[in-house]
């Protein structure tokens, strides 16, 4: 949402989040690269690089420029989003610039270092009972500085460039004896501060003006992070105490352990700064690009978000050396705060700039025809009269629509969510009303044993004869069912019993625990924490593993389908070739920590063998078989480690491989010769509906009004709209059989005026008429009329719906949004001695409003909400299809009807933007259609209005064109018609087969 002139609404700018000395190497590394993965990480239906339409620079970037490192041979050069060229000479980086004798320092060094010696002497001046809470609070402080301060200039400046237009704005880089300069003195200071930093190969004068901003933008970072880290440091000091009755062993070994955890953090940063040097530590991506060849090694390729995960191991390492809960409590909280920096401010600025989408796939080139559901045999042959030769019905793989995985899935229509809600309060239930005695607990454990037996067994042994015989699917086309339902089928089963598995685990170590009496005794409150910071790490896992693989990989969908996908390593799987092994078994161990049960330490070790046994056994073959020798053998961190390890390490690990490698051919030939004496089949218990939960909640919040109104007649401003009508049959339904007598007959109209009624989605022109002399900063909102009851002034935020009436007056480059260029003066037409503004500009795409209504504009006066002028009420409306009067196909078929009708409402529905609207019937949606979720609810909710058909959103984005969705329409229309008693087919069930 823009931000309005008069804030109304809270400021969405507010980030939490933090960086550690380091910029996104931490997230561009695994967005760029679709280089490694592991036995799950299949390719499913092809997807897309995610990221924005629109790419600010002119050259985009194919891979990371954070995380990468240059190439050699010739010097860095920049690029301006203008296209601008430049040499980008060399900086110091921090530490060496504060630091080191050799390095010149000027005023903001000189700041920067009394600042931090002003932290020392304030943890020596005060007394010891107020260290510890006031140097919490001085951290907190530079914490809050850097997690809301420079994610709000970084979100800004990504957004609408703020920091760069302030630049130009306020003049601070021109020079006085140029140009008008405001602030000369401030001019001086700044220059003499940058060109005494970089000595060689700058010139302030000439350099752009983006990289001037970014340079003073530095500065602020060094700031904050030097005090940052060095009001963390003291405040462990202040914290730091020696354990009462700690041995000397344990002692040497919190030490060591915690000397080692620092040792490795900075090993992090420096390798991480070696890759990406002061460009990407320093967010330089956020004002603009280099162009350099790019390659990924070192700490980016042993971990993802290297400088956000395990840069931050010193933290951890330095709370160990203060043996201070304390200090692992606030280490906790900022490495939080990093990932929230991570994925509020890094990850969409990523997105938008690295992964721009695919090119507009064409006319003759289109596939839309693989995005269609397979029917089965007695389907096809009711559609034979709505289903066009042209378009082939066998996909390849099945259209993801209705998933099953995650809370936003859940659909209590789909007897597989209800089995599993149900089993799963069933299962809470007995924990709550059984007691924990022994006979219970050991319930509860076998209960868990046999769920996990099922899970990895059961299943496995499912997946095995799936892969080398096709026995799963066998069994559904043997009864005359498709391909598809076989999948179907199991994916509930998969699901079921994956819950089922992870909630009898939980269930028990519930069953087993019970709580300490005294959290300060021993390690009591360690364990706990360990053990929860393990549970979260496994989550972290599983959600990873589901953003790589899809819900096709995730439920095995390669041993359903037989394409051939090239294996792609992305997200997670670039590091682990299986996280499953360790990180994604975690939580599992953490629950071990926490109960500190036998029975539990058993049940997950047998957890543990029977998962590792799973991937050997079961995935493994099916892969080498399916992909042979594109498998990548070693990971980006195995191969890491591996050039780390000393030769005689090295000869050990290949020695255990060989001893590995013949255990599993061994276990292999055993289950094959007993193979025979195995029992097969599975039974069926779920099936499939549809539906979906919608949840829209608005806030609304009010401001007040200040007058400033000096001079302004209301009757000197004046609006004119002009929109796309709706035809005239689509609006006379103004009288249709539920009025009164009188009200039946076509109403006398007295004016010339006739009702405005638009096309739902259609661009909105509005012309403003003010006086010469109006205010630069009006602007003009689009508003509901039932929503404000004051015509003199608003009291509603337009959610982002206004467009400024003068260019270059606010900030914000969505404000400018819609301004058409020809502002004119003109005179008074009835003789007045007055001059007049008139300018013109129109409404579309996220300034429209996606719903039918009655709405009107309002102009108002400088950045206020006092209004000066409202536009006539019009009307917005989806005209409905009407099968009766539609034209039939040569089959006597509406299918034909239904595209006509539908193509422009999908053009509409896509802001007619020629990369993302299709301009035929048969032409694929664009790219970022099937992204930004909001085009698929604004076709559904057409799609509902005009033909009476509810679809989930899901479904656009898998029909992929106006075709598909047209016979999904169709075919639809045809399922529910014996539930259609329209007066139009009488008062019986409709049989004809129209659709």
């Amino acid at each position: 949402m823009s931000a309005e002139p008069q804030e109304l609404s809270a400021n969405d700018h507010g980030i939490n989040g933090y960086r550690a000395n380091g910029h996104a190497a931490n997230g561009h590394e695994a967005n760029g690269h679709a280089a490694n993965g592991g036995l799950r990480a299949r390719q499913h239906p092809h997807k897309e690089p995610v990221g924005t339409y629109d790419d600010p620079f002119p050259e985009p970037h194919p891979e990371s420029l954070n995380g990468c490192r240059a190439g050699k041979g010739r010097g860095t050069f920049g690029r301006t989003p203008g296209g601008e060229a430049f040499r980008i000479p060399k900086t110091p980086n921090m530490i060496s610039q504060f630091l080191s004798p050799t390095q010149p320092k000027n005023l903001s060094d000189l700041v920067v270092l009394a600042i931090l010696a002003l932290l020392i002497l304030t943890l020596c001046a005060l007394p010891s009972s107020t260290r510890i809470p006031a140097f919490a609070v001085i951290f907190l402080f530079w914490r809050g500085c850097y997690n809301v301060g420079i994610g709000y200039l970084l979100r800004i400046q990504s957004r609408d460039r703020l920091l760069v237009k302030w630049a130009q704005k306020s003049k601070i880089f021109k020079d006085p004896a140029i140009d008008k300069n405001p602030h000369p003195q401030l001019y001086k200071i700044i220059k003499r501060e940058l060109e005494t930093k970089i000595p060689k190969d700058y010139d302030f004068r000439k350099a752009p003006i983006e990289y001037n901003t970014w340079l003073v933008f530095r500065r602020v970072v060094d700031l904050i992070l030097m005090c940052d880290f060095v009001s963390y440091c003291l405040f462990a000091i202040a914290c730091g105490v020696h354990p009462v009755g700690e041995g000397a062993l344990l002692t040497a070994a919190r030490w060591l352990v915690g000397w080692a955890l620092v040792g490795f953090n900075l090993w992090v940063k420096l390798d991480a700064h070696r890759v990406v040097k002061d460009y990407a530590w320093y967010w330089g991506d956020f004002f603009f690009l280099i162009d350099q060849e790019l390659t990924f090694d070192g700490v980016f390729e042993m971990a993802p978000h290297p400088m956000y995960s395990v840069g931050y191991a010193g933290y951890y390492g330095i709370s160990l050396l203060a043996a201070s809960y304390k200090v692992l409590f606030i280490s906790i909280i900022a490495h939080a705060a990093q990932f929230a920096f991570l994925i509020l401010v890094e990850n969409p600025h990523i997105e938008k700039t690295y992964n721009p989408p695919p090119p507009r796939k064409r006319p003759g080139k289109s596939q839309s025809d693989i995005h269609i559901m397979e029917p089965s045999a007695t389907q096809a042959t009711q559609a034979d009269d709505v289903w066009d030769a042209t378009i082939a019905t066998a996909p390849s793989v099945p259209s993801p629509v209705h998933n099953l995985l995650g809370l936003r899935n859940i659909d209590l229509f789909r007897i597989t969510d209800v089995s599993v809600t149900l089993l799963q309060i069933y299962l809470f239930l007995l924990i709550a009303l059984t007691p924990s005695t022994p006979v219970f607990q050991a319930l509860f454990v076998l209960n868990a044993v046999a769920w996990r037996l099922w899970y990895s067994i059961g299943l496995g042994f499912v997946l095995n004869r799936q892969s080398n015989e096709k026995a799963w699917t066998r069994h559904f086309v043997k009864f005359g069912e498709s391909r598809d339902e076989a999948w179907r089928q199991w994916k509930g089963m998969y699901h079921l019993s994956m819950t089922m598995c992870h909630t009898g685990f939980i269930a028990a170590s519930w069953k087993m625990y019970s709580f300490p009496g005294d959290w300060n005794y021993g390690l009591v409150l360690l364990r706990h924490i360990i053990g929860a910071m393990l549970v979260a790490l496994q989550i972290w896992t599983a959600f990873s593993i589901y953003d790589s693989l899809g819900e096709f990989g995730w439920f095995f969908g390669d041993f359903f389908f037989d394409q051939a996908p090239k294996l792609t390593y992305s997200g997670i799987y670039r590091y682990l070739n299986n996280p499953e092994r360790v990180l994604g078994l975690a939580g599992i161990w953490g629950a071990v920590l926490i109960t500190r049960s036998t029975a539990i330490f058993c049940l997950a070790l047998l957890t543990h063998i029977l998962a590792l046994s799973f991937i050997q056994f079961v995935e493994r073959p099916h892969m080498q078989k399916l992909y042979g020798r594109n498998m990548r053998r070693e990971a980006g961190l195995v191969k890491s480690l591996k050039r780390s390890l000393p030769p005689p390490l090295m000869s050990w690990h290949s020695n255990m491989d060989k001893v590995l490698v013949e255990t599993r051919e061994f276990v292999e030939d055993f289950i094959e010769s007993a193979r025979p004496r195995l029992a097969a089949g599975v039974k069926v218990f779920v099936k499939d509906a549809s539906a979906l939960f919608k949840q829209s909640p608005v806030q609304i919040s009010l401001t007040t009004v200040v007058p400033d109104l000096a001079g302004y007649d209301p009757k000197d401003y004046s609006l004119e709209i002009e929109g796309t009508p709706l035809p005239p049959s689509a609006t006379s339904e103004y009288a249709n059989g539920k009025e009164g007598a009188y009200a039946r007959a076509h109403a006398e109209r007295r004016s010339d005026f006739e009702t405005k009624v638009f096309e739902y989605g259609t661009p909105i022109k509005v012309k403003w008429t003010a006086p010469w002399n109006h205010n630069k900063k009006d602007w003009v909102g689009l508003y509901k009329v039932v929503d404000n009851a004051h015509r003199d002034v608003t009291k509603l935020a337009s959610a982002g719906r206004w467009v400024a009436t003068m260019p270059g007056e606010y900030d914000s480059s969505s404000a400018d949004d819609g301004i058409l260029p020809g502002n004119v003066r003109i005179s008074s037409s009835n003789g007045e001695d007055k001059d007049y503004m008139q300018g013109e500009m129109v409404f579309r795409g996220d300034k429209l409003w996606w719903t039918q209504g009655v709405f009107e504009f309002r102009y108002h006066h400088d950045k206020k909400h006092h209004v000066m002028a409202i536009s006539l009420p019009f009307e917005i409306r989806i005209g409905r299809f009407d099968e009766d009067d539609a034209e039939l196909d040569a089959n006597g078929c509406l299918r034909g009807a239904v595209e006509k009708a539908l193509l422009p409402a999908v053009r509409n529905c896509f802001d007619r933007d020629p990369e993302i609207a299709p301009n035929t019937v048969d032409e694929e949606f664009g790219p970022l259609a099937g992204r930004d979720p909001k085009y698929a609810k604004r076709v559904v909710f057409a799609v509902k209005h005009m033909f009476g058909i509810e679809f989930a959103p899901e479904v656009v984005k898998a029909d992929g064109s106006v075709r598909n969705l047209a016979w999904r329409i169709c075919n639809a229309k045809k399922v529910l018609a014996p539930y259609s008693m329209s007066s139009g087919k009488g008062v019986t069930t409709p049989t004809t087969p129209r659709y």
